[in-house]
């Protein structure tokens, strides 16, 4: 993956419209080949981070949003939703996040660059 850098653009694919997306419960979207994780937070902010667990390869959308973070479902470890990095043990390795944005009701992710 990229890194957001100022010559790199956002490719913005629709993920969904904002109502698509509960509260606090995250989502699995395929954007292009990549498993991305949505969730809009109760403070109505949208977040995608890279949908596997950097320390067990499972599913982060399976897991539950707690105080702005994301908890994996088999160990427990936990990424922020802002910057994918890991707030407990047994994951030490970040997570990717990618951008988002709102244009009218629809939700769009750029996965072809990271903040």
């Amino acid at each position: 993956m990229n890194r957001h850098t100022p010559d790199v653009a956002p490719a913005w694919e629709a993920v969904g419209t904002f109502g698509d997306f509960e509260a606090d419960v995250p989502e699995r979207c395929e954007v292009g080949e990549v498993a991305v994780m949505v969730v809009r937070t109760s403070d109505g902010e949208v977040h995608a981070l890279y949908d596997v667990c950097s320390h067990a390869e499972v599913a982060l959308s399976e897991g539950e949003i707690i105080d702005g973070e994301v908890e994996c479902w088999l160990h427990g470890s936990t990424f922020s939703l802002k910057t994918g990095k890991p707030s407990c043990l047994p994951a030490v390795d970040p997570v990717p996040v990618y951008p988002t944005k709102i244009e009218g009701d629809i939700v769009y992710v750029a996965t072809n660059v990271e903040l």
